[in-house]
């Protein structure tokens, strides 16, 4: 069965860096579409990033553009998301998604000082 399993959440003073990892399994991972989604407490889940099988078109919603890079080592079967100059508004839940409908438990990010 599909299988997403996140991990390299934390907390991290604003203006750091982490790098969060979606190992998966279950499924061809190279044919897929992945996305990674975020939940802030109290918030709503919103779509992060997106990067299509091929690796060449990547979508960002509009506030982590210039800061956050998603890709995936095909090899390894695993999704990553690199995070710069984090915010405190980026205190949230980051979960990895694939289709049709599967996703992991979650990793904490938090950015405060």
């Amino acid at each position: 069965q599909v299988q997403l399993v996140e991990s390299g959440g934390g907390l991290v003073q604003p203006g750091g860096s982490l790098r969060l990892s979606c190992a998966a399994s279950g499924f061809t991972f190279s044919t897929y579409i992945m996305e990674w989604y975020r939940q802030a407490p109290g918030g709503e889940r919103g779509k992060v990033a997106v990067i299509t099988s091929a690796g060449t078109t990547k979508f960002y919603r509009h506030s982590v553009k210039g800061r956050f890079t998603i890709y995936s080592d095909n090899t390894k079967n695993i999704l990553y998301l690199n995070m710069n100059a984090l915010k405190p508004q980026d205190t949230a839940v980051y979960n990895c998604y694939t289709y049709p409908d599967h996703w992991g438990r979650g990793t904490q990010v938090t950015v405060s000082s």
